[in-house]
């Protein structure tokens, strides 16, 4: 899935590890931690185009 994180989040796939996500970056991401973030108010997910958001907010590249 496809989001684009609002604020710092970190995704724990196992106990052993975490991924620390910045603010601000946009990337395909597995769909469990997608839901995570978009649930913690840390991300919004991009429609597949990637030219808007799916809130309607311009998304640049």
């Amino acid at each position: 899935m496809r989001v684009r994180f609002t604020a710092d989040f970190d995704y724990q796939p196992t106990p052993q590890a975490t991924v620390g996500y910045l603010a601000g970056m946009e990337m395909t991401v597995k769909r469990e931690c997608a839901e995570q973030a978009i649930a913690a108010g840390k991300a919004v997910k991009v429609s597949a185009n990637r030219r808007e958001a799916t809130h309607g907010e311009q998304v640049s590249g």
